[in-house]
Order: structure tokens, then C-alpha cells, then sequence
């Protein structure tokens, strides 16, 4: 019985001590956390994202917090009143950003696009840009899958099975970049909104010549120049037999799309033409 006794109380004063010993090294090797970290974590959309470039909205708090700058830096996701808030959290100041939205520049729908393969394999825009160029004469146009689909943690884009080409939700874009990414043919990309919610792009990326390009969709930019020489702004340039509008250069003057022959540039959210109105009174009359 006394052996047994002993024994206990050497283990209990063992435990004792290697307990106090513990306290002091976790005392000594703790690491504080900056309290402004959390503040900051909250203040954000918490959809973990990546469109800030770090790894998740805690990622962008502790940098934040670290750099004690907002330099380079912003969530598309929180959007500019986000970014005041978490500038104010800090004590900083900080640039407000033009809201931006994702556009897909491909308007190569069943219509315009006709197919002329048949791709029967995996529903993956990755796995078939890697077989083959698409089921289409265009190796540049939208495959349809929905990758940029399933890369939207906001469910802001949807495949529009009528036309099978992609269609960016207004409302819930919040321009993370996540569908840019994920789409192998590049034919997203980011643009402003632009005033009142209206843009101008080109809805193509074909850099084959006009005539290949136009045989295979028939609304592909076939780089005659044409709104290139229309805009008085320097906005547009050619370039391997594609136009680009630069939209910080744009002014939305429309002029360009009045003059491009296969309809490749799209107006967005402008109100209807004076002169398409009286054509259309017409055709009712």
C-alpha cells in the first residue's frame, strides 16, 4: 500500500510541475494576434474568393494589418463602400476603384456559330480546349461547358442553353476575376462598368483574317479598321486582324458600332437608337 501511495504522489507532483513548466513556455512562445486583424476579417464578404490575390479574406486582413497600408490593394467583392469601411477600421485613406464586371467577348451563339464537330467526351471547357479547338470552325470562340460557371462562388453566371454562350448576372457580379481564370479560351474579361452601367466591347477575340474569321461566326470582328478610323478618341486599335476598345479611353459615342459591318461590336444598357424607333414605328404602321 505505501509503495502504491508513493507512487501517486511522485506522479502527482511530476504532473504539477510539468504543467507550470508548459504555463511558462506558452506564455513566453504565444503569439498575439493584432485585434484589428479580426475587425478587418469582418468587414469583409467572407466569400474567400482569391480576387484580392491572397489566400482568403483572413489572408487579406493580416496583410492589410501588416502592410498598415491599403496600397494595391482591394476586394472587388467588398466593392468601393467595403473598402471605405476597412480604410476607416485603419485609419487610412484610400483610392476609390471604377466598379468593374465580367464580359464575355464571344457572341458566337448556335445561331451564329454553327457546329460542325461533335465533342463527346467530359463536360469541362478545360478538358476540351486541350483535345481539340471546339466543335466549331472558330478555335478562339466560347465552348459552353460552364467552367465559369462552376468557378463563381456568387452564382453570378449562368450558360444560356438557347444561344450556349454565358451570361454575366449584373447584380451579383462582383468582378473577383474567378471566371476569367477558369475559362481556357480567355474570352472573359474584366472590364468597368462604365457610366450609367453602359459599355462598348468588342465581342470577339478571332485573329484569324477577316474572311476565315467571318466564315466560321458570322458576327466575328474581321479587322477592316473601320471603327478604328470612326473613333476620334484613340479608343480602338487592330491588331492581328482584331479590334480592341480601350474602355479608360472610351466616351461611348456609339460610333464605332454604327460602322462595323458584322455587328462584332455590342452596346450595352444604351437606350434604343432614334432612328430604330422610327424603323420600328414603321414596320408597325
Amino acid at each position: 500500500m505505501e509503495i502504491i501511495i508513493n507512487t501517486l504522489i511522485t506522479l502527482s507532483l511530476l504532473g504539477a510541475i510539468l504543467a507550470v513548466i508548459l504555463y511558462f513556455v506558452a506564455q513566453k512562445f504565444k503569439v498575439v494576434e493584432d485585434p484589428r486583424i479580426d475587425t478587418i476579417q469582418e468587414l469583409l464578404p467572407g466569400a474567400n474568393c482569391g480576387g484580392c490575390g491572397y489566400p482568403g479574406c483572413r489572408g487579406f486582413a493580416e496583410t492589410v494589418v501588416k502592410n498598415g497600408s491599403l496600397d494595391n490593394m482591394n476586394c472587388p467583392a467588398a466593392g468601393s463602400e467595403g473598402m471605405k469601411k476597412i480604410a476607416e477600421a485603419m485609419g487610412l485613406s484610400v483610392e476609390e476603384k471604377e466598379p468593374q464586371i465580367a464580359v464575355v467577348r464571344c457572341n458566337g451563339s448556335f445561331e451564329n456559330r454553327k457546329k460542325t464537330r461533335i465533342f463527346d467526351g467530359p463536360s469541362s471547357c478545360a478538358i476540351e480546349h486541350s483535345l481539340f479547338s471546339g466543335d466549331t470552325d472558330c478555335a478562339y470562340g466560347c465552348l459552353g461547358l460552364g467552367d465559369c460557371v462552376t468557378a463563381c462562388p456568387f452564382d453570378a453566371i449562368h450558360i444560356d442553353e438557347k444561344r450556349g454562350l454565358p451570361v454575366v448576372d449584373e447584380e451579383k457580379c462582383v468582378a473577383c476575376g474567378l471566371c476569367v481564370k477558369a475559362c481556357p479560351k480567355n474570352i472573359i474579361e474584366l472590364r468597368n462598368k462604365g457610366k450609367n452601367n453602359r459599355r462598348i466591347y468588342v465581342s470577339c477575340i478571332n485573329k484569324d483574317k477577316g474572311a476565315d474569321a467571318k466564315r466560321a461566326c458570322d458576327v466575328a470582328c474581321i479587322g477592316c479598321g473601320k471603327c478604328a478610323k470612326e473613333c476620334k478618341f484613340e479608343a480602338i486599335s487592330i491588331e492581328n486582324s482584331l479590334a480592341y476598345i480601350d474602355f479608360s479611353k472610351c466616351k461611348l459615342c456609339r460610333k464605332c458600332a454604327s460602322v462595323c459591318p458584322t455587328g462584332a461590336i455590342l452596346e450595352i444598357n444604351f437606350p434604343q437608337k432614334k432612328e430604330k424607333l422610327e424603323e420600328n414605328e414603321t414596320l408597325v404602321n
